[in-house]
């Protein structure tokens, strides 16, 4: 395996690459001669870089075949376009890329910042027009150097992603050519889809299973033509919660709520695959509607068996089949179905909780998304009546219910919220409480504070006071392309990744950012009005006197007035 970066400049390219069999580092600059040979010894080994899928692979690509890595690399920077609308000669390389990148929004200095690693970035200007010196080479090597060797970090934080892509390369018998592709794209190929046009993407089907009543005007609101529009919305009460239908899952919370006593959650089992099957509203694309049945029926078995590992290939190609028939790139799209999948799963859950609130006089909705419901009940004797209610449901709409008992629920909306299950387990979604790991670590001591709080009463200014680590007060921040610069009082700074902390050192200012064309300068959200600016490595090292922990404690309290109200 080897793990690659390219940087280009006008008159210049760079590429770091490095062995993990060899543990060898090739450093190569403007010799196409020496990145051939590389290439040639190694294009039957896998290549792993971060937004590789769609740059540095076709740098490289574009090298080997004679091409200017300049122009290549404006098409993709300057004019926005996509690598392999440049050229279809790159189809002639073989080339086995993986890109660690998940989330395009964040790039690799911000999951640098969060794992606490040096992000000071390189003073060399990527907009030099002209041959670089021979100390500005000499300092984009190094740092080319660190952002390999933190792309290998990052590799081995989520090497379940590469593991899950071999598992399906495996699994399903494909070349590994396509480690290179999406899973969405992955699950095209694998179910045979091939590219349709399609022009009745709002003729919907609302399914004859369906028994909605109390709740009828919400069926008519899909089967009116004028609501027929992606941009239309129905926000209504339903059970005492105000919930949003439209076009994407169903949402509905009861806002800044806390309570303990019986709760019951309540998850469709692979709800959008289930409809796919059991509604035919696969997309048409798909050469054989039975395979995609054949591989839910290979996963139910094996999750039945408890075989976590060998089920996930399956459950991959499932769970991205509905998101890939929106998406008019991949070759399952097929907007009518995705609609019909989605608006039917939306009156099914409306279904079911009509049909609970009938028969239980005092359930009480606490939430619904997008597969599933939560309800109060008024006491254990109804769990019983509950699950009958669900059994009806389940028999007559063909689909499956997982039910899970709890115990307490701290919700801030349908988005952020704390469960405590009848078995002590904890479960967290949202922003303030969100499970921490190390490339998502931002103002880490607030969300422990929060959840030492909710789950343990324990004061936000015992869990802030008692820490002394200074990587759990982070703040990490990104100044996007939008802004000229970002700035340190009124200091230009050369990064626009930035670790801050607050400060009571009335010296420190705080950091803005400063918009193209405009004068005026915006203060960077969510951080302190003084501060300091750590971007070295920060592992290891203590808080200093001048952390201003006070700030992190109003933050935490701001949070927990957000969650529940007055506290």
């Amino acid at each position: 395996m080897l793990f690659y970066d390219f940087e280009v400049f006008s008159q210049d390219w760079l590429v770091v690459i490095k062995d993990t069999d060899t543990r060898s580092t090739n450093k190569i600059l403007n010799d196409p001669d020496a990145l051939r040979e590389i290439y040639e010894k190694n294009k039957n080994n896998i290549w792993v870089g971060y937004n590789s899928r769609s740059y540095d692979q076709y740098i490289l690509k574009g090298i080997l075949l004679g091409m200017d890595p300049k122009k290549i690399n404006d098409h993709i920077i300057v004019k926005n376009l996509g690598g392999w609308q440049y050229s279809r000669a790159f189809n002639q390389i073989q080339f086995y890329n993986f890109d660690i990148m998940t989330d395009k929004f964040k790039g690799l200095k911000q999951l640098e910042g969060f794992m606490g690693n040096d992000i000071r970035e390189t003073t060399v200007n990527f907009n030099i027009d002209r041959k670089l010196t021979p100390k500005e080479i000499e300092e984009t090597f190094f740092y080319c150097n660190h952002d390999v060797e933190q792309t290998m970090k990052v590799f081995i934080n989520r090497k379940e992603e590469f593991d899950s892509q071999m598992n399906l390369i495996k699994t399903f018998k494909l070349p590994l050519k396509y480690i290179n592709k999406t899973k969405a794209q992955l699950s095209a190929i694998i179910l045979e889809a091939d590219k349709r046009e399609h022009d009745d993407e709002f003729e919907i089907t609302i399914v004859d299973t369906l028994k909605v009543e109390k709740y009828k005007s919400i069926v008519n609101w899909y089967r009116n033509p004028v609501n027929l529009d992606y941009k239309k919305k129905l926000e209504i009460e339903v059970a005492d919660v105000i919930h949003l239908f439209g076009w994407g899952g169903l949402h509905g919370a009861r806002v800044k709520y806390q309570d303990e006593g019986i709760f019951i959650n309540s998850d469709v089992t692979s709800f959008y695959p289930s409809l796919m099957i059991e509604y035919g509203f696969l997309s048409r694309n798909v050469r054989h509607a039975e395979k995609f049945k054949e591989i839910y029926d290979i996963r139910v078995e094996l999750k039945k068996e408890g075989k976590k590992k060998e089920q996930a290939p399956y459950k991959i190609v499932l769970n991205s089949t509905y998101g890939a028939s929106k998406d008019k790139y991949n070759n399952l799209f097929d907007p009518l179905q995705a609609n019909n999948v989605c608006i039917n799963g939306q009156l099914l859950l409306l279904d079911l909780i009509e049909h609970v609130t009938d028969k239980i006089p005092g359930a009480k909705l606490i939430q619904s998304n997008t597969d599933g419901v939560m309800f109060k009940l008024p006491n254990e004797e109804t769990i019983d009546i509950y699950k009958d209610v669900c059994k009806e449901w389940e028999t007559r709409t063909r689909m499956g219910l997982e039910h899970d008992l709890i115990k307490k629920v701290i919700q801030k909306d349908v988005n952020n919220y704390i469960i405590v299950m009848d078995n002590g387990k904890i479960k967290s979604k949202g922003a303030y409480v969100k499970s921490l790991n190390s490339l998502d670590y931002d103002l880490p001591i607030v969300n422990k504070a929060l959840m030492e709080y909710f789950i343990s009463g324990i004061p936000v200014e015992e869990t802030i006071n008692n820490c002394n680590d200074l990587i759990e007060f982070q703040k990490v921040v990104k100044v996007s392309s939008k802004y000229k610069f970002s700035l340190y009082g009124d200091q230009v700074l050369n990064e626009n990744i930035l670790r801050v902390f607050a400060s009571r050192s009335r010296r420190d200012p705080g950091v803005y950012k400063l918009k193209k064309y405009k004068d005026t300068k915006d203060k960077i959200g969510g951080t302190p009005e003084r501060c300091f600016i750590e971007n070295g490595d920060i592992k290891g090292i203590k808080v200093p006197r001048k952390l201003d922990k006070q700030w992190y404690i109003d933050t935490a309290k701001k949070r927990i007035k957000d969650f529940v109200g007055e506290v």
